[in-house]
């Protein structure tokens, strides 16, 4: 357990910092369900909705540091080639 005056406050910061990425996390997984549920439902027009409301949610992640950007960019990659692939 922290000791120090610092250490106690940086334990503090940490624990509020895990809080709001844990939300953040979350909601970019919500948006990426939605898009996998539109893929799984074979609604092209749905999926690609749901894809171009999914990747400012993502890309936010990155900037908020929640996310690599190369983890990001493969992501949105590899959904919008799913998104495509929809006959």
């Amino acid at each position: 357990m922290a000791n120090t005056a610092q250490s106690k406050k940086r334990a503090r910061q940490n624990e509020a910092r895990y809080a709001v990425n844990k939300q953040r996390r979350s909601r970019i997984r919500t948006f990426l369900r939605a898009v996998e549920e539109a893929i799984a439902s074979g609604d092209k027009d749905a999926a690609a909705a749901a894809l171009k409301a999914a990747q400012p949610e993502i890309m936010r992640g990155v900037t908020k540091g929640v996310m690599h950007k190369n983890t990001a960019a493969r992501k949105m990659s590899r959904l919008a080639a799913r998104v495509k692939a929809i006959g």
